[in-house]
């Protein structure tokens, strides 16, 4: 189970308050990182987004030292990193949010498997909302005996 992830964002605090408003959560400042935020809904999960300002880099500290902190003067405004989100909110309610921050908001199916709500945070970064249906199409899927189907025909090339 992932418990928390971090995200960047060209405004980490705009961003922690939408996805709060999203997930029904709450935003606090994240020390170790001054200009960062953490984003938690209150589950039994332990569940939370940290938000780095763009550029932020994570990096192995020496020896037994814990996790350091660089910024990237030219960091890339997209990245890889994405996560699929069960959220509280309906599609309409997560389009109205999207239209009021102006950012791309775009309900996709993938692949006939199960429908996500491609929320694009800043118009940078996706997170794939997953509603409750959603949530519901997106576990069925990811059951065990239908994992081993889809998994069956792929073959890894070394």
């Amino acid at each position: 189970m992932i418990h928390h992830i971090s995200i960047p964002a060209q405004n980490p605090l705009h961003v922690a308050e939408v996805l709060a408003e999203i997930w029904h959560g709450k935003v606090a400042p994240f020390p170790p990182h001054p200009g960062s935020y953490v984003v938690c809904p209150g589950d039994e999960y332990g569940t939370m987004i940290e938000i780095y300002p763009l550029g932020t880099e994570l990096i192995p500290g020496n020896d037994n030292e814990q996790v350091g902190f660089s910024q990237n003067a030219l960091p890339s405004q997209f990245m890889a990193t994405h996560a699929a989100i069960s959220v509280p909110m309906t599609q309409e309610e997560i389009e109205q949010i999207g239209i009021r921050e102006g950012w791309r908001v775009v309900r996709c199916n993938r692949d006939s498997f199960f429908d996500v709500i491609e929320f694009w945070v800043e118009n940078t970064l996706m997170l794939e909302l997953l509603p409750p249906a959603f949530t519901r199409q997106y576990l069925m899927f990811m059951q065990p005996q239908n994992l081993e189907q889809f998994f069956a025909p792929a073959t890894v090339a070394r």
